[in-house]
Protein backbone atom coordinates (compact mmCIF):
# COMPACT_ATOMS: atom_id res chain seq x y z
CA UNK A 1 0.00 0.00 0.00
CA UNK A 2 1.43 3.42 0.99
CA UNK A 3 4.33 4.39 3.25
CA UNK A 4 4.38 7.18 5.30
CA UNK A 5 7.73 8.50 6.37
CA UNK A 6 8.15 9.45 9.72
CA UNK A 7 8.49 13.49 8.96
CA UNK A 8 5.36 13.23 7.17
CA UNK A 9 3.55 11.98 10.07
CA UNK A 10 5.30 14.33 12.10
CA UNK A 11 3.84 17.18 10.23
CA UNK A 12 0.39 15.44 9.76
CA UNK A 13 -0.13 15.69 13.54
CA UNK A 14 1.06 19.23 13.62
CA UNK A 15 -1.45 20.37 11.02
CA UNK A 16 -4.43 18.32 11.94
CA UNK A 17 -6.53 17.82 15.44
CA UNK A 18 -6.42 13.76 16.58
CA UNK A 19 -10.02 13.38 15.09
CA UNK A 20 -9.46 14.51 11.70
CA UNK A 21 -8.59 12.59 8.70
CA UNK A 22 -5.63 13.47 6.45
CA UNK A 23 -7.13 12.67 2.66
CA UNK A 24 -3.94 11.49 0.60
CA UNK A 25 -5.37 11.18 -3.51
CA UNK A 26 -4.98 11.97 -6.94
CA UNK A 27 -7.23 14.20 -8.70
CA UNK A 28 -7.01 15.44 -12.51
CA UNK A 29 -4.97 17.99 -12.89
CA UNK A 30 -1.02 19.61 -12.62
CA UNK A 31 1.75 19.71 -15.87
CA UNK A 32 1.86 15.92 -16.23
CA UNK A 33 -2.08 15.31 -15.75
CA UNK A 34 -2.72 13.66 -12.67
CA UNK A 35 -1.58 16.06 -9.66
CA UNK A 36 -1.22 14.40 -5.97
CA UNK A 37 -4.00 15.99 -2.99
CA UNK A 38 -3.35 16.41 0.49
CA UNK A 39 -6.41 17.74 2.82
CA UNK A 40 -7.42 17.55 6.19
CA UNK A 41 -11.44 16.59 6.42
CA UNK A 42 -13.65 16.10 9.13
CA UNK A 43 -14.71 12.40 8.32
CA UNK A 44 -13.73 9.95 5.95
CA UNK A 45 -16.57 8.73 2.85
CA UNK A 46 -17.89 4.68 3.63
CA UNK A 47 -15.79 3.65 0.57
CA UNK A 48 -12.42 4.99 1.97
CA UNK A 49 -9.43 3.06 2.87
CA UNK A 50 -8.47 3.61 6.58
CA UNK A 51 -4.58 3.75 7.85
CA UNK A 52 -4.04 4.51 11.43
CA UNK A 53 -0.66 5.30 11.96
CA UNK A 54 0.28 6.63 15.66
CA UNK A 55 -2.83 8.78 16.37
CA UNK A 56 -3.15 9.85 12.75
CA UNK A 57 -6.29 9.09 10.80
CA UNK A 58 -5.48 8.94 7.30
CA UNK A 59 -7.75 8.05 4.48
CA UNK A 60 -7.30 7.00 0.48
CA UNK A 61 -10.25 6.84 -2.32
CA UNK A 62 -10.18 3.58 -3.71
CA UNK A 63 -9.99 5.58 -7.64
CA UNK A 64 -6.52 6.56 -5.51
CA UNK A 65 -5.30 4.25 -4.01
CA UNK A 66 -4.27 2.41 -7.35
CA UNK A 67 -2.32 5.20 -8.11
CA UNK A 68 -0.77 5.09 -5.03
CA UNK A 69 0.03 1.45 -4.47
CA UNK A 70 3.30 1.55 -3.25
CA UNK A 71 3.88 5.49 -2.87
CA UNK A 72 6.26 7.08 -0.02
CA UNK A 73 4.90 10.03 0.93
CA UNK A 74 7.72 12.18 2.80
CA UNK A 75 7.62 15.97 4.08
CA UNK A 76 10.43 18.04 3.58
CA UNK A 77 12.01 21.42 4.97
CA UNK A 78 14.96 22.94 3.27
CA UNK A 79 16.33 26.45 3.07
CA UNK A 80 14.21 27.08 -0.13
CA UNK A 81 10.45 24.88 0.50
CA UNK A 82 8.90 22.80 2.52
CA UNK A 83 6.56 20.38 1.66
CA UNK A 84 5.17 16.91 0.81
CA UNK A 85 7.05 14.61 -1.86
CA UNK A 86 5.49 11.60 -3.41
CA UNK A 87 7.69 8.32 -4.54
CA UNK A 88 5.49 7.21 -7.45
CA UNK A 89 6.78 3.48 -8.80
CA UNK A 90 3.22 3.93 -10.78
CA UNK A 91 4.47 7.32 -12.24
CA UNK A 92 5.95 7.14 -15.85
CA UNK A 93 7.06 10.89 -15.59
CA UNK A 94 6.69 13.68 -13.29
CA UNK A 95 6.66 17.65 -13.59
CA UNK A 96 9.70 19.27 -12.27
CA UNK A 97 7.85 20.89 -9.36
CA UNK A 98 7.11 17.12 -8.48
CA UNK A 99 3.50 17.77 -7.57
CA UNK A 100 2.38 16.00 -10.54
CA UNK A 101 2.47 13.12 -12.62
CA UNK A 102 1.50 11.26 -15.59
CA UNK A 103 1.23 7.90 -14.95
CA UNK A 104 2.06 3.89 -16.25
CA UNK A 105 -0.07 2.19 -18.67
CA UNK A 106 -1.63 -0.47 -16.01
CA UNK A 107 -5.27 -1.88 -17.11
CA UNK A 108 -5.83 -2.09 -13.01
CA UNK A 109 -5.28 1.60 -12.96
CA UNK A 110 -8.95 3.11 -12.83
CA UNK A 111 -9.13 5.72 -15.59
CA UNK A 112 -11.93 7.60 -14.53
CA UNK A 113 -9.57 10.12 -13.21
CA UNK A 114 -9.87 12.76 -15.99
CA UNK A 115 -6.33 14.10 -16.85
CA UNK A 116 -6.00 17.82 -17.26
CA UNK A 117 -3.63 20.53 -17.20
CA UNK A 118 -0.04 21.46 -18.51
CA UNK A 119 2.24 24.70 -17.33
CA UNK A 120 0.41 26.64 -20.16
CA UNK A 121 -2.80 25.86 -18.66
CA UNK A 122 -2.03 27.10 -14.98
CA UNK A 123 -2.20 23.67 -13.98
CA UNK A 124 1.04 23.71 -12.13
CA UNK A 125 1.46 25.57 -9.18
CA UNK A 126 4.87 26.74 -9.76
CA UNK A 127 3.97 28.36 -13.16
Amino acid sequence: MITITKSALKRFKEVADSNDFIRIGVVGGGCAGLTYNIEIEERADEDDILIELEGVNICIDRNSSFMLSETTVNYIETMQQSGFRFDNPQAASSCGCGTSFSPKEDPSIDSSIPLAGGCSTGGCPSS
